[in-house]
């Protein structure tokens, strides 16, 4: 028996090692922008109950006095917590993070920005158990870490503006309804620094070969091989560098797929839970390719910044971020392609919305599903356990864009600068356009193609801000809508509709399906709650737009839709976006009091807790 290797001693110490953005400075000002957040958003979804107190602040017109009784328990003395905030549309709250003070019984208010400190004086208020609030601590620690780090590294809204879409991605806050939405909670502060977008680091991927049978390819027309799709994927040499790496091993190369890797789930998921794979030569580590990739905000989606035109790649990533385990379930993998297909037969067969939208679907063309030998045969084990390795790759946006377009995320309109100027303000400033032209363009460009999916076919995305990629054209106005993430976030409707004939076994088993009065909740909390309510009122302050002309606009262009396809008055009644109230979903509620960070065999869905005012009911 062969002796094990020696590991060298060093007499040495270890040399540790403190990030530079952790001052208190940035400390500070990121504490207190995310505790803003924080009451806001637990106001919003009725976790918090804060209650008005005397007029609005004649300094600041439209904001209002708010108090937030904070009874106290056992060892620990109550008080009060005191703010100023704005509210909004569906029942929002924009809280002024320079307003909120904490004042003891008996004492006098004092400056509070510390989530931290917030959050353990309001425990009992918010109802935490201790499991909760231990993990809560965490997430909100790192979350807060994360926006510091940003803080320091900040470029102004100019400067952004002219950032591509891969390196703009790596400035980006984060979800902005979340409000824990940077725990993830499996990195260490290292894998942080390597791995998360905000650290703006390049790498290169390794990959992995795994023997056919354990590893099953799927591919869109074209694709069908996974040999087309390595031949496009990697250059020769590499090719014939994993070819010479197996027969080394006297190993086919027929006999097995390739698939790119996330180095942390190499190490802490793969070599851990598939090590009799490993040790049977059913998987096969193989050297990095040649391509850089810089991590989108979706953090386990790398984008090859060395070769833009090649695919995208979505890689499982064991973490808990942003409610869920953010792995691949290995049916929903197999089937990214078959999707793709039928996503792309009813665009390309709709004159609408190619020649007059010229909407892009970035499809989901390739995928590699990898089943564990044990877990995926186990309904009832945690979901995260079935979702371990695979690999989908996606259309890049640089492939389809004309000369002088430009793409950005949806999401990237709501960023505010260091000082305080919003990058849609820059943007509107760059175009030459009024503000409320701008706007009408913007909403020209998200809303036709995604009222027609939801109206002529039932079928909607989740058009949340990573999800919702805006095109701009040469003078930075937006001209049309680009989509990504098929098989996660396409729904379609529980009511049977004739356009749905055509779509195949495969592709209606994976699809989730919702009523049809729920499936328009879609469209507004990814796209009207999730980001519109934010940027209402960031053109109300910084463009001069009234947040009830926002509004107004977006039902303009809603009904103008609607004249535009009288034939279907019938979907407009079944799909109907301007009812009154819409039920009200939480992400916050979710974590807090539905489902904590308890393991469970499926994946978690927003809470509904009663219902908020639709804005668009009336103009």
């Amino acid at each position: 028996m062969p002796n094990p290797p020696v590991v060298p001693s060093s007499a040495e110490p270890p040399v540790l090692y403190a990030p530079p953005e952790l001052t208190r400075e940035n400390w500070d000002r990121a504490g207190g922008r995310l505790l803003a957040k924080l009451i806001g958003e637990f106001a919003y979804e009725e976790i918090l109950r804060p209650v008005p107190i005397g007029r609005e602040t004649t300094s600041a017109p439209g904001r209002h006095p708010y108090v937030l009784p904070v009874p106290g328990q056992g060892e620990s003395d109550g008080g009060l917590v005191g703010f100023q905030a704005r509210r909004g549309a569906y029942g929002s709250w924009q809280v002024d993070a320079d307003s909120i003070e904490w004042t003891a019984q008996q004492g006098e208010p004092e400056p509070l920005r510390d989530p931290l400190a917030f959050l353990l004086r309001t425990k009992h208020l918010l109802g935490l158990d201790g499991t909760t609030l231990g993990h809560l601590i965490r997430e909100l620690s790192v979350t807060l870490a994360a926006d510091a780090r940003l803080d320091h590294t900040a470029l102004t809204a100019a400067q952004l503006a002219d950032l591509g879409y891969a390196e703009l991605e790596g400035h980006q806050t984060g979800h902005p309804w979340l409000v824990l939405n940077k725990g993830r909670l499996g990195f260490s502060a290292t894998d942080s620094s390597r791995w998360a977008p905000e650290s703006r680091r390049p790498t290169r991927l390794p990959w992995i070969a795994v023997r056919i049978g354990l590893a099953t390819y799927r591919g869109v027309a074209g694709l069908e091989s996974a040999d087309t799709l390595y031949s496009r994927e990697l250059d020769a040499p590499t090719r014939a560098l994993f070819a010479e790496t197996l027969r080394a091993r006297g190993l086919d190369p027929g006999a097995y797929l390739y698939l790119p890797v996330h180095p942390w789930q190499w190490d802490d998921i793969v070599l851990p839970l598939f090590a009799s794979s490993v040790a049977s030569d059913e998987i096969i580590p193989l050297p990095a390719d040649g391509d850089l990739r810089l991590p989108q905000q979706s953090i386990r989606t790398f984008l090859n910044t060395t070769h833009p035109q090649r695919h995208t790649v979505k890689l499982p990533l064991s973490i808990l971020n942003t409610l869920v385990w953010r792995g691949l379930p290995t049916e929903r993998t197999m089937a990214a392609p078959a999707v793709t297909t039928w996503m792309l037969g009813l665009r390309d067969a709709d004159s609408f919305l190619t020649d007059e939208c010229g909407v892009i679907l970035l499809g989901e063309v390739a995928s590699v599903a990898v089943q564990h030998p044990l877990y995926d045969g186990l309904d009832e084990v945690p979901y995260q356990y079935k979702e371990l390795l695979g690999a989908i790759w996606r259309e890049p946006v640089a492939r389809h864009l004309a000369s002088g377009e430009r793409a950005r995320t949806l999401a990237s309109l709501l960023h505010v600068d260091p000082q305080g100027v919003a990058f849609t303000a820059a943007l509107v400033a760059r175009s030459g356009l009024s503000p409320r032209s701008w706007l009408r363009r913007l909403f020209a460009a998200l809303l036709p193609p995604l009222l027609r999916f939801l109206y002529r076919y039932g079928t909607v995305f989740s058009p949340h801000g990573e999800n919702a990629i805006v095109v701009f054209d040469d003078h930075d106005v937006p001209v049309r809508l680009a989509v990504k993430d098929f098989v996660d976030d396409v729904n379609v409707s529980a009511q049977p509709l004739p356009e749905h004939d055509s779509m195949p076994k495969d592709v209606r088993d994976v699809l989730l399906t919702e009523s049809p009065g729920f499936l328009t909740q879609f469209i507004h909390s990814g796209l009207f709650v999730g980001v519109f309510r934010y940027l209402a009122p960031l053109c109300e302050e910084q463009l001069g737009v009234p947040e009830s002309e926002f509004w107004s606009l977006v039902r303009a262009e809603i009904l103008r839709h609607h004249a535009r396809f009288p034939e279907l008055k019938e979907r407009y009644e079944m799909f109907d976006l301007l009812t009154p109230r819409i039920e009200r979903l939480c992400l916050n509620r979710n974590r807090l009091h539905l489902d904590g960070y308890r393991d469970r065999a499926h994946r978690p869905h927003a809470a509904v807790h009663g219902t908020v005012a639709n804005p668009l009911h009336q103009p």
